[in-house]
C-alpha cells in the first residue's frame, strides 16, 4: 500500500501532465491524493519543497530513459542520440521538464549532479576513442547547457524554436565543436580563394582570369536537387 508520501508525489505528477507548476494548488495535491493539507508540509515542509521532490522523481525517469539509450561503436553518434532523447523528453513532459531545468528555490533538484555524471561518462567514451577537443567536464557542461537551452525555447516558443531542424542544427553544431567532427562546408574554401581574387582584381595587384573567377563562382553555388 502506497503511503501519503508516495501519493501526494504522484497526485503532483498527474497534475503536472496538464498545468505548470504555478497553477497547480495544495488543496488540489491534497484532494487527488486524499490527505489533508498539513500531510504535505509534514513530509516536504512546504510547497516548494515538494515541486523540488516531484523534480527529482522526475529526474529519475529522465535517467532511467537515458541509460535505456544503446550503446553503439561509435560514442559520437550516441552523444547526438542522447541529445535526442533528451529533447524528446522534455517534448512529453513540458511542465515537469521546466520544473527540473528551471528551479524557483534553492536548493534544486539534487539528481542534476547525476544527469551530469552520465553525461560525463558518455563523453569520457569519446575521449578514450581520441575523439575529444577539449577537458570532458567543459565538453558535458557546454553539451548540457545547450541542450537545456534548446528544450527551453522549444516549449517556450514553439512556433519559431520548436522544430526538429533547430534542435539538430545545434546539436551537431556543438557535439561537432567538442568532438571534432564538424562537417566543414567545401565551398568555404572556395569562397576564400574567389574573395582573393576579387581584391587583387580591383587592386591592380594580381590580374585574375576572368574564367577562372567563373568557375569559382560556379562551385559556390548550392548543388542542383536531383530529378
Amino acid at each position: 500500500m502506497s503511503t501519503a508520501r508516495e501519493r501526494i508525489l504522484q497526485a503532483t505528477a498527474e497534475l503536472l501532465a496538464t498545468k505548470a507548476a504555478s497553477a497547480i494548488s495544495t488543496r488540489a495535491i491534497c484532494d487527488l491524493a486524499g490527505v489533508g493539507m498539513p500531510e504535505i508540509y509534514r513530509q516536504f515542509g512546504d510547497k516548494q519543497g515538494l515541486l523540488t521532490a516531484v523534480a527529482d522523481v522526475g529526474f529519475e525517469r529522465f535517467l532511467a530513459n537515458k541509460r535505456r539509450n544503446p550503446l553503439t561503436d561509435d560514442p559520437v553518434a550516441d552523444l547526438r542520440a542522447a541529445w535526442d532523447s533528451h529533447v524528446a523528453f522534455a517534448l512529453r513532459n513540458p511542465h515537469l521538464y521546466r520544473l527540473m531545468f528551471t528551479p524557483a528555490a534553492e536548493p534544486g533538484p539534487r539528481a542534476i549532479e547525476d544527469a551530469q555524471a552520465l553525461l560525463l561518462a558518455a563523453v569520457e567514451r569519446c575521449r578514450d576513442a581520441g575523439r575529444l577537443r577539449t577537458t570532458p567536464e567543459l565538453a558535458g557542461r557546454s553539451i548540457l547547457s545547450a541542450n537545456v537551452g534548446v528544450c527551453l525555447m522549444a516549449l517556450s516558443f514553439p512556433e519559431p524554436f520548436g522544430g526538429p531542424d533547430v534542435s539538430q542544427s545545434v546539436r551537431d553544431a556543438v557535439i561537432g565543436k567538442v568532438t571534432g567532427d564538424e562537417r566543414e562546408d567545401a565551398r568555404v574554401g572556395t569562397a576564400t580563394v574567389l574573395a582573393q581574387a576579387l581584391v587583387g582584381t580591383l587592386t591592380g595587384a594580381a590580374p585574375v582570369d576572368p574564367a577562372a573567377v567563373d568557375g569559382l563562382a560556379r562551385a559556390l553555388r548550392p548543388p542542383m536537387p536531383e530529378a
